[in-house]
């Protein structure tokens, strides 16, 4: 069977159409009713569904809404649980441990850990460690997704150390651009950066930063 592939901004969208086939009620959805609730463009949606699902679309009947979920579930593997380790236990890397959708999204953070904590320390149900178990924590569960929520002077440091620990994919909350080698995927969530965008909206009160109207590729 042929693998499936998309853009990356497909890609981008498919989180928000299962968001809307998981709030409806309906045996089956239109891709007009979905590119109308985000303001899409309805030939783009029906491309990009069609791309990664079986389900049968079509202008009239629209598509079978739950097998629809199944695909793009399957696509985005979400049904599949990956374990993850987040490394900077503060006020946001507690706040991501207790994000209990994380679970709806085929994420468990199964451990933190964290140079200030000395000894094991529960936050909810997940296990706080010191920073010098973690390299044997991973290799030995094989973990390979890495969060990053720790200030931009330890961020390569702790980036560094998941990856000699056998981490292959980064998701990096702090402002630091990592460097990684070809083998690591890394997704920024540099919220300066959003916030900058933001700011400079108000202060100038400038449209520069808004995100582009969805174009048929």
């Amino acid at each position: 069977m042929k693998k499936k592939t998309c853009s990356l901004q497909t890609m981008r969208r498919l989180p928000y159409y299962l968001y809307h086939l998981r709030s409806s009620g309906e045996e089956n959805v239109s891709a007009a009713t979905i590119a109308r609730d985000f303001s899409l463009n309805e030939v783009q949606v029906r491309k990009d569904l069609a791309s990664v699902s079986t389900a049968g679309g079509s202008p009239r009947k629209g598509f079978r809404r739950i097998e629809l979920i199944r695909d793009l579930e399957e696509f985005l593997g979400y049904n599949n649980m990956n374990d993850a380790i987040i490394v900077g236990v503060g006020h946001l890397g507690k706040a991501l441990i207790n994000y209990k959708a994380f679970k709806d999204y085929g994420i468990n953070i199964v451990m933190g850990f964290d140079k200030s904590f000395k000894h094991e320390e529960q936050i909810g149900n997940t296990t706080v460690f010191p920073m010098k178990k973690m390299k044997n924590i991973v290799q030995r569960m094989q973990i390979k997704l890495g969060i990053i929520t720790v200030n931009e002077e330890s961020a390569q440091i702790v980036c560094d150390q998941m990856i000699e620990a056998g981490i292959k994919a980064i998701w990096n909350f702090s402002p630091y651009m990592l460097k990684v080698p070809e083998d690591v995927l890394v997704q920024n969530e540099n919220m300066a950066m959003s916030l900058a965008v933001l700011s400079k909206h108000l202060t100038e009160g400038t449209h520069e930063g808004r995100e582009e109207p969805v174009e048929v590729e």
